[in-house]
């Protein structure tokens, strides 16, 4: 006899997206213009559809294909309850380790599931992971740019003071010594009462970053975010021991196993998944729950994702003991703006707290004329 409370997955159907940047955004991987993602809609036989988020910056057809390819035909029929068995069954699509495109579009695939499971429940997806139950998160603006001119970086940092941030996230990079001093303009211009942390998207060897991370300490940064490219836990560990400033990582981790080395010798002080890459929120709400018995903080990455990465982002912080903070990209993004009828959290935020969506599943509703117009685009662009 067919359960009646089982969810059959009927479709699968991956929305490759691409918007041309408003304002173009640089880190030390180079200048962008144009960035992508991928929309995953699951449907039901029962009626329930959910929506999940791929970041698939680059090439987003190809991620669709591979949804299209290699997931569906491993889901269809299956119930969307199922969410770990279907996470397990997804990820021996491909053989090898963990990682890359594969486990990016899980994540799409696993937050659609969940918002499937919200929507069946009638409850908000935080509600449904339990925890601690937040009603908000707090917020840290994302981010001071990599303007080259001093006084622009200490224009946008008091900026967001100004906006009610009290974190403020400083991109640094190229020349050590040109990180240093930006790193002291800044301070000077928010004074003491503004939290800051620096990101410098891996731009440094070791000996670099710990001449930046000594400046970072003497003007009190709260944390060093990716200094080195992730594969070098030894230098992290080695960077740990010769400067005091914290040490932030993990948005470029795929699965638990990647952030589990460098959580668990307590060599980061705190980690940062993005749902959107980390395999969804199965996979990142494990790996927040490591990291609390680890006593190392959780701090949900968002960068350039979409408003669908944001929402699941917050009902994880919602729901994660260890969170500490939550990103909260401030810079215009059709991702966020357009995708959903939720504004972004650069627009709702207020007094440095974001509230989590209330409605069943992710609690939003997918803009469908938005999405055509940014699916146009990634034809256009392909």
């Amino acid at each position: 006899m067919p359960d009646a409370a089982a969810h059959p997955i009927a479709d699968i159907i991956a929305h490759p997206l691409t918007q041309k940047l408003p304002t173009p955004t640089e880190t030390s991987w180079g200048r962008y213009d144009a960035v992508s993602i991928m929309l995953v809609e699951v449907r039901t036989t029962t009626g329930l559809t959910g929506y999940g988020e791929t970041l698939a910056r680059f090439a987003p057809r190809a991620y669709a294909e591979l949804v299209e390819r290699a997931l569906k035909p491993r889901l269809v029929g299956r119930d969307a309850l199922n969410i770990l068995a279907n996470w397990a069954l997804m990820r021996r699509a491909l053989s090898g380790r963990a990682g890359g495109m594969l486990i990016e579009a899980i994540a799409g695939v696993d937050i659609a599931l969940w918002d499937i499971a919200g929507k069946a429940a009638g409850l908000p997806i935080y509600r449904l992971l339990g925890g601690e139950g937040r009603a908000s998160v707090p917020v840290y603006a994302a981010s001071v740019s990599w303007d080259p001119l001093e006084e622009r970086a200490a224009e946008q940092a008091i900026a967001f003071a100004r906006r009610g941030f009290s974190s403020i996230k400083v991109k640094i990079g190229r020349s050590p010594e040109a990180a240093c001093k930006r790193i002291a303009t800044v301070r000077q211009a928010v004074g003491d009462g503004v939290e800051l942390t620096a990101d410098s998207n891996w731009a440094y060897n070791l000996d670099e970053a710990v001449m930046v991370g000594k400046a970072l300490e003497r003007h009190g940064y709260a944390w060093f975010e990716e200094p080195l490219r992730p594969e070098d836990e030894d230098g992290y560990r080695q960077l740990r021991a010769r400067c005091a400033v914290p040490l932030a990582a993990g948005e470029s981790n795929y699965a638990v196993d990647q952030a589990m080395a460098l959580t668990c010798d307590r060599t980061l002080s705190v980690l940062q998944p993005n749902v959107t890459r980390s395999g969804g929120i199965t996979e990142t709400l494990a790996m927040a729950r490591l990291a609390a018995q680890h006593d190392v903080a959780y701090a949900p990455h968002v960068g350039m994702s979409g408003i669908i990465c944001e929402a699941a982002s917050l009902h994880v912080a919602a729901a994660a003991a260890n969170t500490r903070i939550m990103e909260c990209a401030a810079s215009a993004n059709l991702f966020k703006s357009e995708v959903a009828d939720l504004r972004p959290g650069g627009e709702r935020a207020e007094g440095g707290m974001l509230s989590v969506p209330q409605g069943p599943g992710l609690g939003i509703e997918i803009n469908w004329e938005g999405v055509a117009r940014m699916e146009k685009m990634a034809r256009e662009a392909a």
